[in-house]
């Protein structure tokens, strides 16, 4: 007996010699890697030391853990081990070994819920759980060598968010602060609910840097459903944001109400802040958590970014800066790319509204097809009561910004400040010719959504089709077309099923959204009297586009073929005679232009006979003597 315990003491002081070695080559390792690290005292290794502190290991929990990176950083040790342990076999350190030779030993680090275990900073290999070799886990071993990399098993599910100088507004610096503050007290989940997903990772990002935090951003989609793998994945992180501070931006905007469950699952097994970033009324607002409603910017708070980030070269804005920053709701990080786009400009009024034009861009474009807008004013043939309204919705959206700004009237009705307007006429009959007038008077983009497209069968599938427009033409100020309004409105019939129910939703949607748009959002309809008049009332601008008459008809064949076109003989007030809209006037005259380039000859009232025979026959229309009498 006296003779065994000689051998242990021998074996524990040897093991111990070489535990103060391997900690050494671990300072070594650390002072080498950083500069900071190498003004550490030279007494400890920082890496170990945070290790120890984060996870609450005890004394010997710790040197349990030296040993196991002992077998991995010097080749030597395997020896010692296997000296210690009396079996040349035996090269790796298992927990018998620890026990019987580092001071301090107590059974509960064998528990799973220890934290060597729980935090899986070792593993136990095959065998018994005394003598089944131990083996460092490699993410610990590379922390505490001071190599930077990230976990793997998390790396594809998470990524890493960098902070930009774009700025943030006063408003959304308050929300940063009240998290901030939130967080000084628990680290429970905090939701971030905002209109603009770059409002929300914005006053994120400001949140980490206020607290000196990495940011990675995750998406709930990736949530593992299986609850095992949800554990894994919730614990993993847990342990990576404990070693590196970093804080998770969970990503949650287009989360189901029927994945509500799996979300809550994994928050609640996640041990480190987690910010859930939410879209106004989205299923993820119902997370248990501290809600920070974050403002959307206002026209001011743009303006005072736009000088901010010009300098000097604002006043060589000529007060264009009051509407740039009413029409176009760009982020800090949009207007600080856009001014920097336009320093030194020779024009910069024109220059930065085109660069905001293209910026605001970026969100829509692949939701929508962007029309290009050459009609004017002296294309449009309609009747002066037409035309002055469209007038009128063209100087509602231009000084919107000194309405509803200088003026007060944004302060005062905060609802339905929104322009809307409906184009009801039959096919042709110019409604969209219209919106390119409009669109191109204000120069802002034109978006045509189809909403026979958009609209969908599944419950609840409309509202999400036209969020993701509405959401995303909200910093461009663009011009919206919604066509083939038929599509979803239609006359509110009784509710008799959930589907009638959910359709009327659907309408109301619509409007809402309408009505609270920044820009210029146009429906057109060829059955405004399908429409249901309840609807009706809550549009701003109904404009109803005649079937032109035979004046109307005369100015339209007079227009529709350019300049240079060569044209001869002519009678434009026979052409007038066919009792044709606008747009099949076009098609006429492009129809007759072809005809005449082909014979290369000028184009005469033949070519536009035969053309308009064919385009009546695509009707399935008689092109009638009444209409060619005298000409054909």
């Amino acid at each position: 007996m006296i003779a065994h315990t000689s051998w242990q003491d021998a074996n524990q002081a040897a093991l111990c010699r070489e535990l103060e070695h391997i900690h050494a080559a671990l300072i070594r390792l650390s002072e080498s890697t950083t500069a900071e690290d190498s003004a550490v005292d030279g007494e400890t290794s920082p890496a170990l030391d945070h290790v120890a502190r984060v996870f609450g290991l005890t004394a010997f929990e710790r040197q349990v853990l030296l040993l196991c990176a002992g077998v991995e950083l010097e080749s030597r040790f395997s020896q010692a081990c296997a000296t210690a342990q009396n079996d040349v076999r035996l090269t790796a350190p298992t927990f018998s070994l620890a026990l019987a030779a580092l001071p301090g030993a107590h059974w509960s680090a064998l528990n799973p819920d220890g934290p060597l275990r729980f935090w899986r900073l070792i593993e136990v290999g095959s065998g018994n759980l005394v003598r089944g070799p131990l083996r460092i886990d490699e993410r610990i071993l590379h922390f505490l060598a001071g190599v930077a990399c990230g976990d793997e098993r998390v790396g594809a599910l998470v990524r890493r968010v960098e902070g930009t100088a774009g700025g943030i507004a006063a408003a959304h610096s308050e929300g940063a602060g009240k998290a901030v503050s939130y967080w000084s007290r628990t680290a429970k989940p905090i939701l971030l609910a905002a209109r603009r997903s770059s409002d929300r990772r914005g006053v994120a990002l400001e949140i980490c840097r206020r607290l000196e935090r990495p940011c990675f951003a995750m998406s709930t989609a990736d949530i593992p459903a299986n609850p095992v793998e949800r554990e894994s994945v919730a614990r993993l992180w847990s342990r990576e944001a404990m070693l590196t501070g970093a804080i998770l931006c969970l990503e949650a905007s287009e989360l189901e109400s029927q994945d509500l469950g799996r979300v809550t699952a994994f928050l609640e097994r996640v041990r480190t802040p987690v910010i859930v970033e939410t879209h106004e009324g989205s299923a993820a607002e119902r997370l248990s958590g501290f809600r920070i409603q974050i403002p959307g910017l206002e026209a001011r708070d743009r303006k005072a970014m736009w000088i901010e980030h010009l300098g000097g070269d604002a006043v060589r804005m000529n007060g264009s800066l009051d509407r740039l920053s009413e029409d176009f709701d760009l982020d800090g990080q949009s207007i600080r790319l856009a001014s920097d786009l336009v320093h030194g400009a020779g024009d910069m009024e024109r220059e930065a509204w085109q660069a905001c034009r293209i910026i605001s861009r970026r969100a829509l474009d692949g939701l929508a097809p962007r029309i290009e807008t050459k009609a004017n004013w002296n294309d449009l043939v309609l009747p002066e009561l037409q035309a002055e309204t469209l007038r009128q919705i063209v100087a509602q959206v231009r000084q919107r910004a000194r309405v509803h700004g200088e003026w007060g009237f944004g302060k005062r009705y905060s609802r339905g400040l929104g322009v809307s307007a409906l184009f009801a006429g039959s096919s042709g009959t110019g409604k969209t010719m219209a919106a390119e007038v409009i669109a191109s008077e204000l120069k802002l983009d034109l978006y045509q959504i189809d909403l026979a497209g958009v609209a969908s069968k599944y419950i609840g599938e409309t509202e999400k089709n036209l969020r993701r427009i509405f959401d995303a033409a909200e910093g461009s100020g663009a011009v919206l077309l919604f066509d083939e309004a038929d599509a979803l409105f239609g006359k509110r019939s009784e509710v008799r099923d959930s589907h009638d129910r959910y359709a009327n939703l659907e309408v109301s949607y619509l409007l809402q959204r309408m009505e609270s748009y920044r820009g210029l959002a146009i429906l057109t309809t060829n059955m405004k009297q399908a429409l249901d008049p309840a609807f009706l009332r809550r549009i701003r601008f109904i404009v109803q586009f005649p079937f032109p008459g035979l004046s109307e008809r005369r100015r339209i064949w007079e227009g529709v073929f350019p300049g240079q076109a060569p044209v001869a003989n002519l009678d434009h007030a026979r052409l007038a005679q066919m009792n044709v809209a606008g747009g099949l006037i076009r098609n006429i005259a492009t129809q007759a232009a072809f005809l005449a380039a082909d014979e290369g000859t000028a184009i005469e009232m033949n070519h536009i006979l035969r053309a308009a025979r064919v385009e009546y026959a695509k009707l399935e229309r008689p092109l009638t003597a009444a209409e060619t009498g005298g000409w054909a």
